[in-house]
């Protein structure tokens, strides 16, 4: 057994209440370079990042020392802080104390020492300025110390060590429980290649290829081949979660003793949300860490912990729920979540992954919408009226600074006459406003829960475009737009310096969806490496199952579309009386769809339709995809790239046709020519990248709700002359047999 010292003192030496009163920490690249900066204070004679192991009751512990002062015999701990350090809880420099006295018996052991000076170092991030706590140990002592706690490790790290051992042969031995279709056998095979090879895949596979087992079972069986330590299953909605769900219960015997865990966000399941997370506050963060024990292990023992199981456990061990699913992922085989816990700024199982030294085996579902959702992560705002609301109420000791941030702010804003317009830097004024914003809040974090929720969320607001200042580049864009109240935005355009090291540090990365259409696209902006495999997986599907009519002798641009309305209401009714059935309408905005209703209602009264309407609740959505019921009748329409163009599976007579009336393309407005000009400048194809790439990708995920099984027989309509283009129809799936109406 092998463990990081970080890791066991955080398993053994965790005592008491959860307590985030001390927050936010300093980001990495900041505690990195304090790090440095202690380091470099200290003279030639200081070993700094000095590596220590130690081996005790079959344990073998490791890890770095930050420091070690051989003149004065003194081992540095260095923590970056930011705030009032007398408030730290005391159950965190405990865990201070446990780290650094673990490292001087390992290093007394190395150096045969009989004695060692042990110093908490804590540096102020913000001030530059040192706190320096010591100690004066014994090597007795720190090895009675030592060997404690490695014996309390080690009790449990020998069950860890037993299960996963049976985890790996019972998956060697795991068969797929269903008959594979060969595109799906075809997945498989490359999801296990690279995941045995540690390698990355781009795997195009259309609806109805299988695609969630097609990856989880193979990425098993390179676990159970020891390639693979644990799994981390992403999704971009929580439907994708219980698919993944749905698909380890099928895949998985009860026998074989899975840990599988669904993460949930933390605002859908927290308990007291207007309570502060700590013990003063929140009685399930009371004595968190003396119930964890009882509570993790009874957790681990159901095996696959739902968000109910999770509720249930919490409940009975009286600890939030939220983190002890935190906990948890330390000890679990598969874990199930959204994008962000691996790809955001702050990725939880990314930081996970790297401190345990994890081989990962990552499954990136319905990745087409990983582009978008990682431009968001890497993007952030201020605006003026936040800057107003937060002013009107923040306690006095915030109003002065927050006044003076939101007087420069407004002074740039003035000095624009253009509504919108792209900068190449930040002014600098504007920068050392926030820094000295964030400094002056930053020494009230113990208080931060306390502070009024527009204070609070200014403060996040600005750590975050803070941190994408510092690091502004030809990536994304600085942007000043008011139309009627001044926003500065940082603008995410590639997301790829970023992700990178995501990817450079996982052991295998699988990137699927329908709509992965071309390669180079997501490679460029998601910085995958040029090493990334490919694979388009063959259709399940045969093309005497859907009819793709082109309508080209319709238009949809904006100056077109009081003459498209007549001609696309006769065409829906021709084949709505062809064919009576369900069926879509997805158009490019609501205006549109309100008017082709309109028509309809005009023309074909006796055919039934219904709208989505803007900002529908999860309730309402459910019951406008209910009225999809078999050999039902009727026209829903809806907008493309909303919440009915993707992750709606209507299999059979409840859905046989769809009518998509637009290619797609963002709207043409001042950001989206900007999102132009720099990826033209970067990647030489900028109207693809921005406008085609996105659209289509959008109009086959809508289609792709019409076939769902081998069974199924539908027709999709693309309305639009430009769908008869050559360079349109190349990016369309190659299955799609294309009939051109004639004009």
């Amino acid at each position: 057994m092998s463990v990081a010292v970080r890791v066991l003192c955080q398993f053994t030496a965790k005592r008491g209440d959860l307590d985030l009163r001390f927050t936010p920490a300093p980001s990495a690249r900041e505690g990195i370079a304090g790090h440095g900066i202690v380091a470099a204070r200290r003279g030639r004679e200081y070993e700094a990042e000095k590596t220590l192991e130690a081996v005790h009751d079959g344990l073998h512990v490791r890890g770095r020392a930050d420091g070690y002062d051989k003149n004065q015999r003194r081992l540095d701990e260095c923590k970056t802080f930011r705030g009032e350090l007398s408030r730290m809880p005391e159950n965190h420099r405990e865990l201070h104390w446990a780290q650094a006295k673990m490292y001087g018996a390992m290093l007394c052991r190395q150096q045969q020492l009989s004695e060692l000076r042990l110093a908490l170092v804590y540096f102020d991030v913000d001030s530059e300025e040192e706190t320096v706590l010591t100690q004066d140990c014994s090597a007795e002592e720190l090895q009675t110390f030592f060997e404690q706690h490695c014996s309390r490790y080690a009790v449990w790290g020998r069950s860890e060590c037993a299960h996963r051992e049976a985890r790996d042969q019972a998956l060697q031995s795991l068969a797929f429980p269903f008959d594979f279709y060969a595109a799906q056998r075809q997945l498989a095979e490359a999801v296990y290649r690279v995941a045995v090879m540690g390698e990355h895949l781009l795997a195009q596979a259309p609806t109805g290829v299988g695609k969630t087992m097609g990856t989880l079972f193979p990425m098993l069986k390179a676990m159970g081949a020891q390639k693979i330590d644990r799994i981390f299953y992403l999704t971009a909605k929580t439907t994708g979660r219980q698919l993944a769900l749905d698909a380890l219960r099928a895949l998985i015997p009860p026998e074989v003793k899975l840990r599988v865990l669904e993460i949930t966000a933390r605002e859908k399941i927290c308990k007291h949300p207007d309570a502060a997370c700590h013990g003063e506050s929140c009685p399930l963060a009371k004595k968190f860490y003396d119930r964890l024990p009882d509570a993790r292990a009874a957790a681990l023992e159901r095996g696959t912990m739902t968000r109910a199981v999770i509720d249930d456990v919490a409940a009975e061990h009286r600890v939030c729920p939220y983190f002890l699913s935190q906990e948890l992922a330390r000890w679990s085989d598969v874990i199930i979540g959204d994008y962000n816990y691996y790809f955001d700024q702050s990725a939880f199982l990314y930081g996970l992954a790297l401190e345990q030294g994890w081989r990962v085996g990552v499954l990136v579902d319905e990745a087409h919408n990983l582009v978008e959702r990682a431009r968001r992560m890497y993007s952030a705002s201020l605006d003026a009226e936040a800057l107003r609301r937060a002013r009107k109420e923040s306690p006095p000791m915030l109003r002065g600074v927050i006044q003076r941030l939101s007087t420069e702010f407004q002074r740039i804003a003035d000095s624009q006459e253009a509504p919108y317009r792209v900068y190449d830097n930040v002014p600098k004024t504007l920068l050392k406003a926030l820094d000295t914003y964030i400094t002056e809040q930053s020494a009230l974090a113990d208080q931060a829960m306390a502070l009024p929720e527009p204070v609070q969320q200014l403060f996040f607001d600005a750590l975050a475009f803070n941190t994408l200042a510092m690091e502004l580049a030809e990536h994304s864009l600085f942007e000043i737009a008011h139309p009627e109240h001044a926003t500065f935005s940082i603008r995410n355009v590639v997301p790829a310096p970023f992700l990178r090291p995501r990817f450079d540090n996982t052991r295998s990365v699988v990137l699927f969806s329908a709509t992965l259409t071309p390669r180079d696209f997501y490679l460029d902006l998601l910085g995958l490496p040029e090493t990334t495999r490919w694979l388009d997986v063959d259709s399940p599907f045969s093309a005497d199952q859907l009819e793709v009519r082109v309508a080209r002798h319709i238009s949809t641009r904006y100056r077109h579309r009081d003459d498209s309305i007549t001609p696309m209401v006769e065409l829906i009714v021709r084949q709505f009386e062809r064919r009576p059935g369900n069926y879509f309408m997805f158009a490019s905005s609501f205006d549109y769809l309100a008017r082709i209703a309109e028509g309809l209602d005009r023309l074909a009264p006796h055919i039934p339709n219904r709208l989505q309407r803007r900002n529908m609740s999860e309730s309402e959505r459910q019951q406008f995809l209910d009225g999809f019921e078999a050999h039902g009748r009727g026209i829903a329409l809806a907008v493309l790239g909303g919440a009915f163009g993707e992750g709606v599976d209507l299999p059979g007579e409840r859905m046989i046709g769809a009518f998509i009336a637009t290619l797609g393309l963002p709207q043409l407005n001042d950001v989206s020519e900007q999102m132009r000009l720099r990826l033209d400048q970067l990647f030489e194809d900028g109207y693809a990248y921005t406008y085609l790439y996105p659209g289509l990708q959008k109009v086959i995920q809508a289609a792709g709700r019409v076939i769902r099984t081998r069974h199924d027989r539908g027709v999709v309509y693309l309305i639009d002359d430009r769908f008869a283009r050559r360079e349109v129809r190349e990016l369309l799936p190659k299955w799609w047999r294309l009939q051109t109406m004639p004009v």
